[in-house]
């Protein structure tokens, strides 16, 4: 190495450079780290030591039309780990395990969560106890990553008594994460009925606890540089049931009658109860159904998770017939003073075999308005002749017997019922059919013609109404004020109608016995075929579809019992008595309200 003056010189430039070129690049790097990208490497930093713990959010309570909850939130417990990995989470879960009981399901739950989001705590147990808290609590320094919370916690009041319609919350799905915005896993979310609806109206917005760790995910304290995020509940729904009728029409069906009710006002739609039986509690969803449970409830057959009221479709038998007259009257068929060509004598013969009445004795010669209150087979066969195939087919359809009825819940089942002749027909017979015969089966309410208990409800709505039809509307926060005309006819005709039907619950009329002393009521009993026996004897659909007052209607009672061995004059009783049960609410409500 030369030591020439003029070298060293050179060498001592070089390395100069090199040191100078060297600390620009650090102070740069430094002014970039600590002033321009400041706010950057902070969030980094405090994201290493930052969780976030999201704090739900109050559901919307749900109330009836008089302000009473029909559900609700309670302060609830959730417990939550914070795992570093799937190894650790599945190592504390068994050490929880010898603390606390930990079902196989909750433990798979939870290693499930973690997959899904492993930036949020991994729930254990939603809906835990006060007494497993307790124990938690005792064992805190033996589980460092716990957390332990309060929650609002869904309740339905009522229990059983609105399951039919309330529905319930869960937690949210894969599925519905990939169909949902603005959703993260763990959160829950509406299930069925009114809560599944109106999810995006009960929904309250989640809050942000940030919660400070250390190195192994351990909380150690909660006094952070950013402020939480406080939830914000959801605003309250409010609907037209009246809960004191929904608790009375659960009474009434006790544990042993499978069947549906639904009770409307004519005048808004508005649906004042709907109930299915054997009904479902709910609150035992609250937190995750146990499979003892849903097994339980599967196995039923009686199916208590089918709902009678919307779902379930059933032949509407002799509560058809009124729509048989309609249409008859509608295509100046028949009118009110006409009688058919034969008497009843307790069959009818057409197509070389008998088609029975429901009287074995008959019933004579009957006009419109006596076949109606005496609900007379002969006298419909004949009219459905008339009228021919063609004719009733288009004319049910027309009365609203093809399609749903759009009430503000997702579980609502399509009716079965003829689109087109003779198409439909074609596909369903395809090794023939006759119309004669179809025609006389249709007329009585038997045949291709399967309608939900709802459908009933709204089709009766409008016979209250002089045709006038409102879809039928839990919630009261849709305008109930445009109604759709289903038919026109003479203001006699119309008043023939309801004269007829008060007369089905007068003395004389196949539903005499369920006459209410003081209250002037009408309807329509029906008794359809089931295709299910028992001891070697049919069973029964037994119907009753009417309103009351007659002259004046307020409310409109549709209910079918499934599957029993009486007929629907038994089912009347039940559905006058809800009438009664409600309008003497109202008369009371109004009268205290006036004072």
């Amino acid at each position: 190495m030369s030591f020439h003056p003029n070298d060293v010189i050179r060498r001592g430039r070089v390395a100069t450079v090199i040191v100078c070129g060297t600390l620009v690049f650090l102070l740069s790097a430094f002014f970039r780290t600590q002033i321009i990208r400041n706010d950057l490497y902070m969030l980094q930093s405090q994201g290493n030591r930052l969780r976030q713990v999201p704090l739900p959010a109050a559901r919307g309570v749900i109330f009836d039309r008089k302000g009473q909850p029909i559900a609700d939130n309670v302060i609830g417990y959730s417990v939550a780990l914070f795992p570093q990995s799937e190894d650790t989470l599945r190592a504390t879960l068994t050490r929880l395990r010898a603390t606390i009981e930990l079902t196989n399901k909750q433990f798979e739950s939870a290693i499930t969560r973690f997959r899904r989001d492993r930036s949020r705590p991994t729930v254990i147990i939603p809906d835990a106890s006060f007494d497993v808290i307790s124990v938690l609590e005792e064992h805190r320094l033996d589980f460092p990553t716990l957390i332990i919370q309060s929650a609002p916690k869904r309740i339905y009041p009522a229990g059983k008594a609105v399951g039919a319609f309330v529905g319930y919350t869960a937690e949210i799905s894969d599925n519905e994460l990939s169909n949902f915005e603005g959703y993260k896993p763990g959160q829950q979310i509406g299930k069925q009925g009114l809560e599944k609806q109106y999810e995006s109206v009960l929904r309250g917005k989640e809050g942000i606890q940030y919660v400070e760790v250390d190195a192994k995910n351990r909380p150690v304290g909660r006094s952070t540089p950013i402020n939480d995020l406080k939830p914000e509940a959801a605003p309250p729904l409010q609907t037209n049931i009246d809960l004191d009728l929904q608790t009375y029409i659960h009474s009434l069906f006790g544990d042993s009658i499978t069947g549906g009710v639904v009770a409307m006002d004519p005048k808004t739609g508005g649906v004042l109860a709907l109930y299915s039986a054997p009904a479902v509690d709910y609150n035992r969803w609250v937190g995750g159904v146990s499979n003892a449970y849903y097994d339980s409830l599967k196995a039923d057959p009686r199916q208590p998770m089918y709902n009678k009221a919307v779902q379930g479709t059933y032949p509407p038998g002799s509560t058809w017939k009124v729509a048989t007259a309609i249409v008859g009257l509608e295509n100046n068929v028949v009118n009110f003073k006409d009688h058919m060509p034969e008497a009843c004598r307790g069959f009818y013969y057409y197509g070389n075999r008998p088609w029975k009445c429901w009287e074995k004795r008959g019933h004579g010669s009957l006009d419109l308005g006596n076949a109606i209150e005496k609900s007379c087979d002969v006298f419909f066969y004949q009219l459905g002749l008339k009228l021919q195939l063609t004719r009733l087919v288009a004319g049910g359809v027309g009365l609203g017997f093809l399609g749903k009825t759009g009430i503000d819940l997702p579980e609502e089942r399509k009716p079965s019922f003829p689109d087109k002749v003779p198409e439909y027909f074609n596909a369903k017979f395809p090794r023939g059919w006759t119309q004669g015969s179809i025609a006389v089966n249709m007329s009585i309410g038997q045949g291709e013609n399967a309608q939900t208990v709802l459908n009933m409800a709204r089709f009766y709505s409008a016979v209250a109404m002089d045709g006038l039809s409102r879809r039928p509307q839990i919630a009261r926060i849709a305008d109930t004020t445009q109604a759709t005309r289903l038919y026109t006819l003479p203001p006699d005709q119309l008043k023939m109608i309801r004269d007829a039907l008060a007369g089905v619950v007068s003395t004389g009329g196949t539903a005499a016995g369920a006459q209410i002393q003081g209250l002037q009521l009408a309807g329509k009993t029906g008794t359809a075929q089931s295709g299910n026996f028992k001891d070697g004897k049919e069973l029964n659909h037994a119907w009753f579809v009417g309103f009351a007052p007659a002259n004046d209607p307020k409310i409109v009672v549709a209910i079918v019992l499934d599957n029993v061995s009486f007929h629907g004059s038994v089912t009347a009783r039940m559905a006058t008595a809800i009438m009664a049960r409600y309008l003497h609410s109202v008369v009371v409500s109004k009268v205290e309200t006036e004072g």
